[in-house]
């Protein structure tokens, strides 16, 4: 079983839309780090961050962080987010997960778009590049758009990704048993849907999943693999305000999903919101509970 580090933001109230970091032994207990306090912190731009998401470069022992450049806490509402919203994505890099680099703003999204938001990105084996993608709303509608990069520098020109009869937000991608999982929020009716493909630029069909079509007021979906055949698949309950659903799977494809219950599972103390889980080595938990202890 992998250790994990937790990456997020905390919500609206001051201080509450930086770069946050927990950890886990199991994926489902997590301890906060720094004494709760923000790790990195935005102070370029928007001077606010939401929906983090972290991963690791295949080939060296580089970590890139980027989020999403917005601060609706202190300076604005949801429709001029939407419309006339930052267009770039917010970056950190680091080789061990301590010392890291000064956040820097890349423009990312189309000249039209009217935001960029909860970034993402998965490496794609065979253009040997990182493929990070978003969502935009542009012409009224929300879409996936993406993205390749090598260095998360210089970015190629975006390009529309998915696109349903609805609008659609914060998708996440991992690759599995030579399928690629993607989910994605509805923005209709608040729920997840789940897709596969054979090819990560593929035709992706919808998998049915009675789970994640009962659970409503959910976004920001994360999934990570905590055992050979076992993966967890974490909600952020954004319209209770709870917190996160936390709801586990033994295989991808059959959209089944068990959630657990509450209290079944502790998230740590702060309330956490839509962010990445990564595995991390048990060296680099013990670095991380050293350091931000």
């Amino acid at each position: 079983m992998s250790n994990f580090l937790f990456v997020y933001f905390t919500g609206e109230h001051e201080m509450g839309e930086q770069v946050y970091f927990s950890i886990s032994k199991d994926g489902k207990n997590f301890k906060d780090l720094n004494k709760g306090q923000p790790v990195l912190i935005s102070n370029i731009n928007k001077k606010g961050v939401r929906d983090p998401f972290i991963l690791k470069h295949p080939k060296k022992n580089h970590f890139y962080l980027i989020a999403t450049d917005l601060k609706i806490g202190s300076e604005g509402d949801w429709h001029t987010a939407q419309n006339a919203g930052s267009k770039d994505i917010i970056i950190w890099e680091t080789d061990d997960l301590i010392n890291w680099s000064n956040p820097r703003a890349v423009t990312v999204g189309l000249p039209e778009a009217g935001n960029v938001w909860a970034p993402e990105a998965i490496y794609d084996t065979d253009k040997e590049a990182f493929f990070v993608f978003w969502a935009s709303k542009i012409n009224g509608k929300h879409r996936i758009y993406g993205s390749h990069t090598v260095d998360f520098i210089n970015f190629d020109s975006p390009f529309l990704f998915a696109e349903k009869e609805y609008d659609i937000i914060d998708s996440t991608i991992i690759h599995e048993d030579g399928y690629f999982y993607r989910f994605t929020k509805n923005e209709k009716n608040k729920r997840i849907i789940l897709e596969k493909a054979p090819q990560l630029f593929g035709n992706y069909e919808e998998i049915y999943s009675p789970v994640l079509n009962q659970l409503a007021g959910v976004e920001g979906p994360e999934v990570y693999q905590v055992e050979e055949h076992l993966w967890y698949l974490i909600l952020d309950r954004f319209m209770e305000g709870k917190g996160y659903n936390l709801l586990s799977t033994k295989n991808l494809s059959s959209g089944e999903f068990t959630i657990f219950p509450e209290g079944s599972y502790d998230f740590g103390k702060n309330k956490k919101r839509h962010g990445g889980v990564m595995a991390i080595t048990t060296e680099e938990y013990q670095r991380l509970q050293s350091h931000y202890n």
